[in-house]
């Protein structure tokens, strides 16, 4: 059973940064795809960013693009995401998910993830 645990998040003013972690654990993390996930309250869930098993292959959702980097490291089994000039907007729980996809070498999704970690809370607020 592959375990995610998310940590990094904080309270930050607009205009600052944060440096999501999601520790996997239980198997290699070569095998997954992973994205990111954020949840605000009363909204619905969103993908944020997601990178492929190799990588090679990332992407962000528009509200992020520019603002947001995500990175692997296979050999220490996680996974990050960079959160630049966060707005208010940004404020959420964020998660991260994985997929068992051994075909996703070179790419990723937002859909069908099979594992999923507790979540990380993001406060953007003066």
């Amino acid at each position: 059973q592959l375990q995610l645990v998310e940590s990094g998040g904080g309270l930050v003013q607009p205009g600052g940064s944060l440096r999501l972690s999601c520790a996997v654990s239980g198997y290699t993390l070569d095998y997954y795809a992973i994205a990111w996930f954020r949840q605000a309250p009363g909204k619905e869930r969103e993908g944020v960013s997601c990178i492929s098993r190799s990588g090679y292959t990332t992407d962000y959702a528009d509200s992020v693009k520019g603002r947001f980097t995500i990175s692997r490291d296979n050999a220490k089994n996680t996974v990050s995401l960079q959160l630049n000039s966060l707005k208010p907007e940004d404020a959420a729980v964020y998660y991260c998910a994985a997929l068992d996809a051994p075909h996703l070498i070179n790419s990723c999704r937002y859909d069908g993830m099979d594992y999923w970690g507790k979540g990380t809370l993001v406060t953007v607020s003066s």
